[in-house]
């Protein structure tokens, strides 16, 4: 047992040497990712267009891959280009050099604008970089740098993939790559240098040529010439102050009405810095070859003036500070206040003494008095008055936020009537609102049914203008605080003494708008009645009126007959029920109407309750008739068929109606809730009944509803026992079901007329609600409301700005916002975000407004009085606004490229001698430029060094194959790289 026990306690290890290893695995996850991208096989394409870097597409695909738990991005990056036709050009590919190494030594698109920095350094249309995954990350040490490296390149030969393939070291701010890129045969290496500071010897071109030449290392005597692209930049920093011509806004000019920079009504517009910052020149010369020019430590042919081309960008100015932009931004932040108008100026202003309560309490009580309201002259002072003596009691004139001048001109911008009435020295009860004008058609008018606002001519599209420049520049919160309460007060105050609202469209109120435009709407609706019945007169105000001739049967017939009866009502004018109602109660007559009433009064009180059944005594006088509908005639009696006057349906606001829908709602689907549910909508149809029966005697149910709803009386042709054809008629099957509403309404209908009934609309109970729902607003629910009408206004402004510039971009970014906006406006309480992704686009459109007028005056596009360089500087700006780069034609001696120059030489001449201004302005002409020294010293050193080096030799024997060799080079102030492609034949080697 011993002895076979011995060789079990013996440890026998084997080591499996077919187990992948991480590294292992690591090469199979790249070619597995190379193969998913189809990136394998010899690449093809046609030869890139000149500038096709920065006008193409680019697109990129990424996948992540782990090195043991360290992880990886893959990206590949690669220019979308049409499929090319590949017929007749697979014989030569097998000796042809990959595409990659073919872009190396094309020279159609050096130095693009906006690109990856490898498709700068190196000229690639296509190539993919593995990089570590999480920002902080890096490959520092040489050995895993080394092992990355490796791995890339067994990859590339085990898929056969052309494409170059570059890993990130180092920290990830420094842009270092390293890579390769293989083919038949064939073999590119990606090297780089990134130093803080810059050799000497490599700070002009003959230095940088002597290191390419050794890295080559080309056994050929003589080496093959080297072709060179150079590119100086300029930075030109130092604008003078007159370049800029946005006017700061003139505060003073808003008292007194004058027109200054702001108005009250107006937003501002414009930067309040230069939005461009720098403007930068680069100068190029893209064909250059070894010997033709010098540039060393000593001396240099680059002279810019003498580049054969030129190319400008801009830098623009990080969010600079727009006045439209920070009224916006100021009043979307009342939106987020908590505090009440109160809490804002001290103890309520809306507090006031025992009396004046009592007087607002017994509101109902003072209306229903016989006396007449005695209507004083409309003044400024008249409007004003109770709002600043309320406000004294609690607040000294000098703590008030506004001061007098300011209120005064505020109040006469938002009721302009008042002032007309002071000078015509005539009562303002006798005219008609102001602003009630039938609004213009077009479509900047009709934005606010898009973005919920008001009508730009509206008192509230003027108020919320009046709000934000308040809030920007008087006062703030507290302002816009202190406005809102006179606000207020002015609207009790025209309440209570009948002084329409101006600014306001007749009617009922417009559910297009936002609610607080349709509760001011309501407010005038009621003051419109109140005016018309304490006036006592007839006539003043249409009514609604639902017959119309017979050619309109055929309406909709629902439980209310509302649809036929809005129809009609467009084309009814008549007396209006108000003139002869008095109050909520079920009738107070007016002195002027009591002679008429008394002789019929109290026959109507003994005849009114007679059931359908049989037919009203034909000797009650009819009352409250309108016009004869067409050529009906009642059923029984044989007469006319009248049009009865009848009560306007109550306005309501949206908030009501939500509320009305949820009680009704809340009444359940129960046959007793349906039934109270209908009771509650029929209301209007019983006052239309008791209307109707009093200007028809003896009619019955059936003359009512082939006024009211005609569908539902059907008629059809029946032979007599005379054998004559005559029409009888019939109610629908729906009039004859038991216990319908129609019946029972109509057997509880009286002869009432509309002047006597009971109030469909209590204009005094509806008129305290609006006031209340005012008075309790805080500023923050003022700004919420107002902010749809601040955007309208800041669009508005915008799209006119715009039309002066003409810039394409700006017009495609006003669509959008309009388009935006009306999504997000149109829903009530829009979220915080996409307001601000509002607000944002309305800056973006600011900011490039005024850098293209910013651009127009440095480039003194106004003052060109030459025609043809106006046109040429025109596009020349318009280019830069919307473009990286652009090129200037003519280079430095074209129009735009002697602007550039003078603006350089008066910044350099500037800089080092400032009184010597009238010899700049004389140096700056066309004709005295100079290109020897003096031309070279109106430039500053300049900023950026960029040099391409390439040529094709054969590498590393003189017998090898000529492949293409590139190094780039840019040196600035704090930065110097050197970008390799080295490339050798490996054919033997």
């Amino acid at each position: 047992m011993a002895a076979d026990s011995e060789p079990e306690s013996e440890v026998f290890e084997i080591t499996d040497f077919t187990t992948a290893s991480e590294w292992e695995r690591f090469i199979s996850k790249i070619e597995e990712v190379l193969n998913d991208w189809k990136l394998i096989g010899i690449s093809s394409g046609k030869p890139l267009e000149k500038g096709i870097y920065t006008t193409g597409a680019w697109e990129e695909k990424s996948d992540e891959i782990s090195f043991a738990d360290f992880k990886f991005s893959v990206t590949h990056h690669y220019l979308v280009q049409e499929p090319s036709d590949r017929d007749g050009k697979e014989e030569p590919a097998e000796d042809a050099l990959p595409l990659p190494m073919q872009d190396l030594l094309c020279m159609n698109n050096d130095f693009p604008p906006r690109a990856h920095c490898l498709v700068r350094w190196y000229g690639l249309r296509e190539f993919v970089v593995i990089a570590p995954a999480a920002n902080n990350d890096a490959v520092l040490s040489e050995s895993k740098c080394n092992l990355l490296l490796s791995s890339v390149s067994i990859a590339l030969g085990n898929t056969g993939c052309q494409v170059p393939l570059f890993v990130q070291i180092h920290q990830k701010w420094r842009r270092m790559y390293v890579g390769e890129c293989q083919g038949p045969g064939v073999r590119t290496d990606f090297e780089m240098v990134h130093l803080r500071k810059v050799p000497n010897q490599y700070t002009h071109l003959s230095g940088l040529l002597d290191i390419f030449k050794s890295k080559i290392g080309c056994p050929l005597m003589p080496l093959p010439p080297v072709s060179m692209a150079i590119r100086l930049t300029y930075v030109l920093q130092d604008w003078q102050q007159y370049f800029w011509p946005q006017q700061p806004p003139d505060i003073d000019a808003l008292v007194g009405g004058e027109v200054g920079g702001l108005e009250f009504g107006k937003l501002p517009f414009g930067a309040c810095e230069d939005p461009i910052s720098e403007l930068h020149l680069a100068t190029t010369w893209p064909h250059l070859t070894e010997g033709i020019i010098v540039d060393n430590d000593v001396y240099s042919d680059l002279d810019p003036i003498q580049a054969p081309q030129w190319s400008v960008r801009i830098r623009k100015a990080d969010n600079p500070q727009c006045l439209l932009g920070d009224f916006l931004n100021e009043f979307f932040k009342l939106c987020r206040r908590k505090e009440s108008t109160d809490e804002i100026l001290g103890r309520s202003a809306f507090e006031e003494d025992g009396k004046e309560v009592a007087d607002i309490t017994h509101a109902l009580s003072k209306l229903t008095e016989p006396a007449p309201v005695p209507i004083h002259k409309l003044s400024v002072t008249n409007m004003v008055h109770s709002a600043k003596k309320k406000i004294r009691k609690h607040r000294g004139v000098d703590e008030s936020p506004l001061n007098n001048e300011v209120l005064n001109t505020i109040l006469l911008f938002l009721f302009p009537d008042a002032a007309e009435k002071l000078a015509d020295g005539v009562e303002s009860g006798t005219s008609p609102s102001a602003g009630n004008n039938p609004p213009p058609e077009n479509e900047d008018y009709n934005l606010f049914s898009q973005f919920k606002s008001a009508p730009s001519d509206s008192l509230t599209y003027k108020l919320a203008l009046c709000l934000c420049m308040i809030n920007f520049y008087h006062g703030g919160v507290k302002g816009v605080a202190h406005l809102w309460q006179e606000f207020v007060l002015e609207m009790r105050y025209r309440w209570e003494n009948n002084y329409l609202i101006p600014g306001l469209a007749n009617g009922p109120p417009d559910l297009r708008c936002c609610l607080l435009h349709q509760k001011l709407q309501m407010l005038n609706c009621c003051i419109e009645r109140k005016k018309a019945r304490d006036e006592g007169k007839r006539g003043s105000v249409s009514d609604r009126s639902p017959g119309g001739s017979s050619g309109d049967a055929g309406k909709g017939a629902d439980h209310s007959g509302d649809n036929a009866k809005e129809t009609d009502k467009e084309k009814e004018v008549g007396k209006s029920w108000e003139s002869w109602s008095d109050s909520e109660e079920e009738f107070f007559e007016c002195l002027s109407d009591t002679e008429d009433l008394k002789g019929n009064g109290q026959e109507n009180g003994k005849k009114g309750g007679a059931k359908e059944g049989s037919k009203e005594p034909v000797n009650l006088k009819p009352e409250g008739r309108l016009h004869p509908h067409g050529k009906l005639t009642l059923l029984h009696p044989g007469e006319p068929l009248y049009i009865p006057i009848t009560q306007e349906p109550a306005p309501m606001t949206e908030d009501l109606l939500e509320e009305q829908s949820e009680v009704l709602a809340k009444l359940g689907t129960s046959a007793e809730g349906a039934h109270l549910r209908a009771r509650m909508q029929s209301a209007c149809l019983l006052s239309d009944m008791e209307s109707f029966k009093a200007a028809n005697p003896g009619c019955c149910l059936e003359d009512f509803v082939r006024w009211y709803s005609p569908r539902d009386y059907i008629e059809e042709e029946v032979v007599d026992e005379k054998g004559n054809v005559v029409i009888k008629g019939e109610l629908s099957a729906r009039m004859k079901i038991p216990s319908n509403m129609w019946v029972e309404a109509w057997e509880t209908a009286k002869p009432v007329p509309a002047r006597r009934q009971k109030r469909l609309f209590d204009d005094t109970r509806e008129a305290e609600k609006v006031l209340h729902y005012l008075a309790v607003q805080k500023p923050a629910d003022l700004a919420r409301h107002l902010l749809s009408c601040i955007i309208h206004a800041a669009v508005l402004k915008v799209k006119e700005e715009e039309v002066i510039e003409d810039i394409s971009s700006v017009k495609k970014i006003i669509k959008q916002i309009i388009s935006h906006s009306s999504k997000v406006l149109r829903f009530p309480n829009p979220e915080d975000k996409k307001l601000e992704e509002i607000i944002a686009q309305i800056m973006s459109v600011e900011a490039i407004i005024a850098r293209a007028r910013s651009l127009k005056a440095k480039f003194g596009v106004e003052k060109c009085e030459n025609e043809e360089e106006k046109e040429d500087l025109q596009r020349f700006v318009n280019c830069l606004l919307e473009q990286p780069e652009v090129s200037v034609l003519g280079a430095g001696r074209g129009p735009a490229g002697s602007v550039i120059h003078k603006l350089f030489v008066n910044a350099q001449r500037v800089s080092a001698m400032p009184p010597l201004d009238e010899e700049l302005r004389r140096s700056g002409s066309s004709d005295e430029r100079r290109l020897n020294t003096g031309a070279v010293s109106d430039f500053p050193p300049p900023t950026g060094r960029e040099v391409i080096l390439r040529t094709t030799v054969p590498r590393p024997a003189p017998y090898s194959k000529p492949l293409p060799q590139r190094m780039y080079s840019v040196l600035t102030k704090e930065d110097f790289r050197l970008a390799g492609a080295f490339s050798a034949d490996t054919t033997f080697f």
